[in-house]
Formats: C-alpha cells, structure tokens, sequence
C-alpha cells in the first residue's frame, strides 16, 4: 500500500500545534543551556510534574486558569530544588538536575494518587487545548508563545536578567562585578522550570491524560528545538539576529521537529526508533556549524596557501 501525501497535509496541523506546546518548553531549555549555560536534566521531570498538577487540579474542579498556575508554581518548586542542590550542596549541575528529576517520579506518582496516569476529558471539563480541536489548539497555543517570548524578552532586558546573562556569558567577572551568581542561577532555573511545567500542563490537556513518563526524552526534545532553531535563525538572519528572534526560532525549531517527526511516521519508520530518530535529527544540526566552520576554515587556509604559492 502506497503514501499518501494527503495523510501527511492532513497531520500538519497537529503536528503544529505540538510544535508550539513543546515550544514553550523549549523556551524553558534555551533559558538554562544557552543563557545560563547550565545542562539541566530536571525537565523531564518537571514536564511530567506540570501535566500531573494540571491535571489533578482540573479532576479536583478547578479551572484550567488555576491549575495552570498551580502548575507554573509546582514548576518554579522543582527548579528552586535543584538551584539549591547546585548552589548550595556544592553538587555539580548535570548530577543536580539528574537528583531532582529522580525525586520527581516518586512526587509524581504522590501528585496523581498513586497512579501512573490520570484521564481528563475535554467532554466533561472545558480545557482550552485538545486534540479534538486542532485548530483551537493552534490559536491558544500561539497565545501562550507570544506571552512567553514578550514576557521572557522583557524580563532579560532587566537589570535581574541581565545579571543572569552575564552569569551564563562569565561567572567570574560577574561575581566580580558584585553580581550574586547564585541568586541568579536559582532564578534562572526556577523560570525555566516554570515554563517547562507550563507546557506540561497544557501537552497533558492536548493528548487527555497525565503520564508519569510523559516527560521522558524532554531534555532532548527541548535540545532539538533549540539548536535547530539557531542553525536555522543564524542562515536565514545571520549576525542580526537579536534576543527576541532567538526566541522565535526556538518555537520555530519545535516545529520543524515535529513535522520531520510526522513525516517519519507517515514513512512508516518503527515507532520504537523514535528516540533514535530524535538523536539523529539533533547531532545532525548540532554538528552543522562546526562542520560549516571547519569547511570554511579549510578553504580560507587553502586560499590563503593558494595565494602565497603565485
């Protein structure tokens, strides 16, 4: 039986409206990789911790506006901790975001009772993203990326965000400078977490359930849309890109993610080499500039020898 082109168009859609959830997440990884340069593996707890929260506090009757928030907060908690662990404890941030994402399975499972899932049905309570609304969900979704970038644009304009970019660009001429870099990685690490859980709550909306394991490969998911985005923001803008269009690319790179996944489906591939698809897709790009470096300096030195042999 042959592809048909017009299944993959039809999933587009979908495939977008992902793109832009998981976008909002990526804004969060872009926050702690490229700005404060800190390799922070709490989100892929912190993903689950927002849907399970969102979720629970909808079961519970509360509007899909509280219990975002709440999850926004459960989210700043997670990455508070693992500031704390870093900043404190001495423990190094790869090792504190592994911590904080292990107590985060058994917060999980606390959050939702005891089970590894829990249903919530867009028949019966009114969630503002669902997959039986694709085109709804593509509007709210929007919503909420815009609000993350003007937000997050506006905030690391500041004098506080501005110290945060200074601790993830030199630590020591910013404690130098009498900048507190602890304070700032803690906050750093709070704000992505919130915005990790924050998508979070609104994915488990999407697909109608919380999942313990639905945060599981986040980091690389989160990783794929940031570099995909830069490759592609610095071949299409070059040196003009400024923050707030890093920003966009990022949730661009989202995308693009999830169309090379949907187009990966529609070939029919296993789904059980997703992951391994994934790793493909971000050494690929991550690769891409060093290799466009390389190249380039080979044919500057080859020019450069060219010349002084006439």
């Amino acid at each position: 039986m042959g592809l048909n082109v017009m299944t993959l168009i039809g999933a587009l859609p979908g495939d977008i409206a992902q793109g832009l959830i998981w976008g909002v997440m990526a804004i969060g990884v872009f926050i702690t990789y490229k700005i404060l340069n800190f390799a922070d593996l709490t989100v892929d707890g912190s993903f689950a911790t927002g849907g399970a929260v969102a979720v629970m506090q909808i079961l519970s009757g509360h509007s899909v506006a509280t219990a975002l928030m709440v999850a926004t907060i459960a989210g700043l908690i997670a990455g508070l901790c693992t500031g704390l662990l870093h900043t404190l404890l001495g423990i190094p941030d790869i090792l504190s975001g592994i911590l904080m994402q292990i107590a985060l399975f058994s917060i999980n499972l606390h959050i939702m009772d005891g089970g590894a899932n829990k249903a919530v049905s867009a028949t019966q309570y009114n969630l503002i993203v669902s997959l039986r609304d694709v085109s709804q969900a593509i509007v709210v979704s929007l919503i909420f990326v815009a609000a993350v970038i003007i937000l997050s644009y506006w905030f690391f304009g500041t004098e506080a965000g501005s110290a945060i970019r200074a601790t993830g660009n030199n630590p020591a001429m910013s404690r130098a400078q009498g900048i507190n870099i602890k304070v700032c990685k803690v906050v750093a690490l709070s704000i992505s977490n919130g915005l990790v859980a924050l998508s979070g709550g609104l994915f488990a909306q999407y697909q109608g359930f919380s999942d313990i394991n639905m945060g599981r490969g986040s980091i690389v998911i989160g990783l794929a849309a940031v570099i995909i985005g830069e490759v592609l923001g610095n071949a299409i803008i070059g040196k003009r890109m400024n923050f707030a269009l890093r920003l966009i690319f990022v949730v661009i790179g989202s995308i693009i993610y999830y169309i090379v996944i949907g187009v990966v489906l529609w070939l029919r591939m296993p789904t059980n080499d997703l992951k391994l698809f994934t790793a493909i897709i971000v050494a690929i790009f991550l690769a891409i500039p060093y290799l466009k470096n390389s190249f380039g300096h080979s044919f500057a030195h080859a020019k450069k020898m060219g010349g002084k042999e006439k």
